[in-house]
């Protein structure tokens, strides 16, 4: 059975931890007082007897204006300033003798008192938040009822050619329509969307400053937004607002403000009030997301508020069942009467809210398909099957014999060997195994990442915005992982051994058609071997390579970081595309592609370009949001960038000048690194923490693991000073030493996953951040004189 408190840890929403019943501290508490009194003695012996102690409750409101008595509980209520029920247990003097049961009491009642006031300021937020949808869906169903209208008009006029749209005025006053914007600040508050595919929003605790972090423009000294539209709709004027996402939006913004300036120029000119502008079927399309999206979420923390409420009424249950046998006492039924009418427990707005988001959302969502609105309402996880471990043992086994086979094979061969007769296969197979090697390592240590966050109950699924149905367990990329690297070692296996009998020019291409394979199953678009974690890998992908047209989500920067530890292995897939793309194969000719300067040069660009793409990232969040570190952040990648230049650049031609220039701005990056990596990305280094040089608030109990992390963090940033020393391990060829560096700095970046994603979920937990915030698309403003 099950014990309640790791019940409790495993149900309890992360981020409102702090906000739950203390329930580990109250059972601290009674096992001081079962230790203080420990044949009960000191407790009246009557066990029955329930006048032990009384409560004061001080409410807001003056509810009752007589003392009214019940079961000997005494209730006193009278007007307060402070929000919300406040409760506080008077014990009686046959039981006050008892610092600990004084003690005991007094945390109770603090608990109960913060329980209280919590589920309030949750459900105040909820029903605002709940009260702007129904405003959003209402102009939706409007603006559709409009569309639908016009479109049936037009389509009696004449065929459509072009998409239907109704039309309205844009206010010329771009800044009194600014003004009104911010004086609606507070009004919404939005949640994200769960449709992850197409559209991406970031968390915002307010949805005015989404919109002022939204892109923007100086146009005759006003700021004018780029994805902010005026229109005005049966009398109202209505401000839409569609994020700036990806770079169709994007390019669409820019293009319409361009436009809007030459219309307005030419409205001064003739004394033209205002310009038209026209909403299709496509905007709708995506504010209808947009608000779909938050319905979600609302749904989602409305969940959160009832799992608050049961969770921490059964905790109250447990203790005080715990207190009874403890001093042989009936105080369940006393106390628990008072909790089971308090607030948290009494109130029924948030489940009349969540049964309103039903209806609407099966009405507007899902076509009168209650179970359709269920599977986005209420979605299941994927059960975890048996299987899946035993298909990780299963592999694991082949891969380890496998690999056993290939190292003897190779060590007869002498095919590791400097200056060995088999040169050849170091230079065109090598790499590939390389290239393998290190993408697979890195995506073992994200399995080794997914088991350590879920076993410090560190909300990664939150933070990457990932779907519950259709996330990565650690299992399954622990299967993934060694499925992969049974196949690789399998196939170069039987490759060295085909190439020991004699075999050379009939399988120069089985190292090629491997990683083509691997390509087309990623790039597969049957519904087989994760398909929707596959897509959405090369959508981040994607994401990553046009970062500055694309907004920036956690999920994209947090890969970028990943391939900045992976420049080894994108140089290795850029000699071996060019060595089969080329026919080099063919005569085994490996040196044509290092001969060529465009390959040189294309080889140069490969280091510059995780760093580039990651600085990128941080330009175009500090666009968005105005924050001056990103533009901090981005002056440690551009240091990376350098230091990667420098390298490159003393491989080319080794003087001396090139090496001190190579240890000056490589000393500086790793510096920079540093501080990065402990006080911003880790959150440590806090002078005044109550943990000597941390932070406040760990995850992990012993500290003297986060001392030996930030250690191992680092020597493994100094891996590059092999470049200076050039040393080897024994008689290793250099590329196996190559390949054992670039392993250590993927351990590093699986290493600093971790407590990268740890600081993360702190910050949300301190904020009490549980659900994504997103804008919405309407806003209503006051029309202009």
């Amino acid at each position: 059975m099950v014990k309640f408190s790791k019940q409790f840890e495993g149900q309890l929403v992360p981020e409102w931890r702090e906000a739950f019943v203390d329930y580990w501290q109250l059972k601290k508490d009674l096992k001081r007082i079962h230790l203080l009194n420990p044949e009960n003695t000191s407790v009246n012996k009557q066990p029955k007897q329930e006048s032990c102690f009384s409560f004061s409750s001080l409410r807001k409101f003056s509810l009752l204006g007589h003392q009214q008595r019940e079961h000997k509980v005494h209730r006193k209520l009278a007007s307060s300033a402070s929000k919300g029920d406040m409760y506080e247990t008077e014990l009686l003097e046959q039981f006050a003798d008892t610092d600990a049961a004084k003690e005991f009491f007094i945390l109770l009642d603090l608990q109960l008192n913060k329980v209280n006031q919590f589920y309030e300021a949750k459900e105040v937020e909820f029903l605002e938040r709940g009260d702007s949808l129904k405003k959003q869906m209402q102009i939706l169903v409007e603006l559709k009822t409009l569309l639908k209208d016009e479109r049936a008009k037009g389509s009696s006029a004449q065929d459509s050619k072009e998409d239907v749209s109704i039309s309205g005025t844009i206010s010329c006053d771009e800044e009194s329509t600014t003004d009104k914007a911010e004086q609606e600040k507070g009004q919404d508050n939005p949640t994200d969307e769960s449709d992850k595919s197409d559209v991406q929003y970031e968390d915002c605790s307010k949805p005015d400053e989404l919109s002022k972090s939204m892109s923007s423009k100086r146009v005759d000294g006003k700021f004018r937004s780029l994805s902010t539209r005026v229109i005005n709709c049966q009398g109202k004027n209505l401000r839409i607002h569609i994020p700036l996402t990806n770079p169709t939006r994007t390019f669409s913004a820019i293009t319409y403000l361009l436009w809007d300036d030459l219309v307005n120029q030419s409205s001064k000119k003739y004394g033209v009030e205002g310009s038209r502008l026209h909403i299709n079927k496509t905007k709708l399309h995506h504010a209808e997301k947009m608000i779909r999206g938050a319905f979600i979420e609302l749904y989602r923390g409305l969940g959160y508020l009832q799992t608050y409420r049961n969770l921490n009424l059964l905790a109250f249950v447990k203790i005080l069942k715990k207190f009874d046998k403890v001093t042989n006492q009936q105080v369940l039924p006393i106390y628990l009467r008072v909790v089971e009418s308090s607030y948290f427990n009494s109130s029924d707005k948030v489940l009349k809210l969540a049964d309103e988001v039903e209806e609407i959302f099966v009405k507007h969502f899902a076509e009168d398909d209650r179970r359709k609105a269920m599977k986005y309402l209420k979605p299941t996880q994927r059960k975890e099957s048996h299987s899946v471990t035993f298909f990780i043992g299963l592999f694991s086994g082949c891969f380890l014999a496998l690999l056993i086979g290939y190292v003897i094979m190779a060590h007869v061969t002498g095919t590791y060997r400097p200056k060995s007769k088999t040169n050849i296969y170091m230079e065109t197979v090598y790499p590939v195994l390389s290239m393998f090697s290190l993408l697979f390592l890195h995506f073992f240590l994200y399995g080794c990442n997914i088991f350590m966050w879920r076993k410090t109950r560190i909300n990664y699924s939150f933070i990457f915005e990932l779907s519950p149905t259709r996330e990565l367990k650690y299992r399954d990329v622990f299967l993934i992982c060694t499925t992969s690297m049974t196949v690789v070692v399998g196939v170069l296996f039987v490759h060295l051994l085909l190439i020991a009998k004699g075999y050379n020019a009939q399988i120069q291409a089985i190292p090629g058609l491997l990683l083509l394979v691997v390509l087309l199953v990623l790039v597969c678009p049957l519904n087989i071997i994760y398909k929707s974690s596959r897509y959405r890998f090369l959508c981040v992908i994607r994401n990553i390579i046009l970062s500055p047209l694309y907004k920036v989500v956690m999920l994209d920067f947090f890969m970028a970081d990943q391939l900045c530890s992976q420049v080894p292995m994108l140089r290795n897939l850029e000699y071996v595309a060019c060595y089969y793309i080329s026919g080099s194969y063919k005569t085994q000719d490996y040196g044509l592609c290092m001969r060529n300067k465009n390959y040189r040069d294309l080889a140069y660009a490969v280091s510059f370009l995780p760093y580039y793409w990651r600085a990128m990232q941080c330009a175009r969040r500090w666009f968005d949001e105005g924050h001056t570190s990103h533009l901090v952040n981005l002056g440690k990648y551009v240091s990376a960038m350098l230091a990667a230049g420098a390298k490159v650049a003393y491989e080319k031609e080794r003087s001396s000048g090139w090496l001190c220039l190579l240890v000056v701005i490589s000393s500086a990056a790793t510096v920079y690194q540093l501080y990065w990596d402990f006080v911003k990305d880790w959150g440590l280094l806090q002078s005044h923490s109550k943990n000597p040089w941390l932070r406040d608030e760990l995850m992990l109990r012993r500290k003297f693991i986060y001392y030996l992390s930030m250690g191992l963090n680092l020597v493994l940033r100094l891996a590059w000073l092999q470049t200076v020393f050039h040393y080897n391990f024994g008689n290793v060829d250099y590329r196996v030493t190559g390949l054992f560096l670039a392993a250590l700095e993927v351990v590093r970046r699986g290493h600093w996953n971790f407590y990268r994603l740890e600081n993360e979920h702190l910050n949300n937990a301190g904020k009490f951040r549980a659900v994504k915030t997103i804008p919405l698309p309407f806003h209503e403003v006051d029309e202009q004189d």
